[in-house]
């Protein structure tokens, strides 16, 4: 069993606990989420990012799974529900993250840092979404979105690539403005 199948069995255990008590999340078994997670790694070339952001991170997903397969770069979690943001914190001493900084509170309250990347998993609308990361990128900063299905419309006025898996889509975006 590699590190990762470790950490991932390790993240199971502890949030079935967590979810006994808290319910942070309604997924049984979690290896669909861990896939869906890490499916960018496929696509997208992280050897060039130092600083990774991802907001609304909820029980961890993508960023946990992506910061366990990218240790070099500084993964920054934002996640204002307290249960949620607890879990993180317990999971990144427990599975030994440290590349790993978790906020409690929303993005648009932290202190502005440019990111490399910028990840979220179906958190809100596009444009939405960027006006809440303003100060967190540049022109060569990337997106990386994980949405349904209907997110076309969303796209407008966005240089954007779709990378599609099953009900998946993947949305990649650079030169925002």
């Amino acid at each position: 069993m590699s590190d990762f199948e470790k950490s991932v069995a390790k993240f199971a255990e502890i949030l079935a606990k967590f979810n006994k008590i808290h319910s942070l999340t309604n997924y049984k078994n979690i290896n669909e989420q861990v896939i869906d997670s890490v499916k960018p790694l496929e696509f997208l070339d992280f050897s060039t990012f130092k600083t990774a952001i991802d907001v609304g991170s909820g029980a961890g997903f993508p960023a946990i799974f992506l910061a366990l397969k990218t240790p070099e770069i500084s993964w920054y979690l934002f996640e204002p529900n307290a249960k949620k943001s607890a879990f993180l914190n317990f999971i990144k001493v427990e599975l030994n993250l440290e590349n790993v900084k978790i906020y409690s509170q929303k993005i648009e309250l932290c202190p502005k840092f440019r990111a490399d990347l910028i990840t979220s998993r179906a958190l809100m609308k596009i444009p939405d979404f960027v006006k809440i990361c303003y100060g967190f990128y540049d022109i060569n900063t990337k997106f990386l979105l994980y949405k349904g299905s209907s997110v076309n419309d969303e796209l407008k006025g966005f240089n954007a690539k779709i990378f599609n898996e099953k009900n998946r889509n993947y949305i990649l975006m650079d030169g925002v403005k």
